[in-house]
């Protein structure tokens, strides 16, 4: 079977189960229009789609993923901004309840990061000035503790690169006008899905809590 092939295989399972077995949800979904209470700033890579991590159906989450789970700070200079633009349209066009920020173990965008701030190599025309934006994720940890190396900077760069993103969104007017009317909640999820364990970002506390 060719590597095309499975992924038409799993189309032809989507539609069996959607729109043979289920056929009422996308009717729905297309006559009332997508309504998800959810949006997700999710990273690209491949084993953490929050669909599946968070078992949801079509029409549950918006979701937004770009390299890092990042989520740059408001910017109105007439040029691109692919994620801005989905959190916009996210809390403006659809009324989302929540946009949740979920960072992950083994991070290859954060680690890119720090090995650019270490003197590595640059690697893209693109990765190295968006993940540059995280670079405070990497300082902070060190302020916390300064002899951090390897994966536990890693690890703490991750989460710290979490709250740094949930401080951008409140950069952007819509989502502080949102959240001062009670319509929206931030929130910061980590995962390791290597271990299949998640934390939640507690402002109060100023930890990470992990969900039992």
């Amino acid at each position: 079977m060719s590597s095309i092939e499975t992924l038409l295989n799993g189309f032809r399972k989507f539609r069996e189960l959607y729109y043979e077995k289920s056929p009422g949800l996308y009717r729905d979904l297309i006559h009332h229009g997508q309504n998800p209470r959810f949006a997700v700033v999710a990273c690209s890579d491949s084993r953490v789609d929050p669909a599946i991590v968070l078992q949801t159906e079509p029409g549950d989450i918006f979701a937004v993923r770009n390299v890092a789970a990042l989520v740059p700070p408001f910017e109105q200079d007439g040029l691109y901004h692919g994620t801005s633009a989905a959190l916009e349209f996210a809390v403006r066009g659809l009324h989302v309840e929540h946009i949740i920020i979920i960072g992950h173990a083994h991070c290859g965008g954060v680690d890119s990061m720090i090995q650019q701030q270490e003197g590595g190599e640059d690697l893209g025309m693109f990765i190295g000035a968006w993940t540059s934006l995280l670079r405070e994720a990497r300082e902070r940890a060190l302020a916390d503790s300064p002899g951090l190396k390897g994966d536990a900077l890693l690890a703490a760069s991750e989460r710290h690169a979490v709250r740094l993103s949930l401080e951008n969104l409140t950069t952007f007017p819509f989502v502080r006008e949102a959240v001062a009317a009670g319509k929206l909640s931030l929130q910061g999820w980590y995962l390791n899905i290597f271990d299949g364990a998640l934390e939640i970002w507690d402002p109060e506390s100023a930890t990470f809590s992990q969900v039992s």
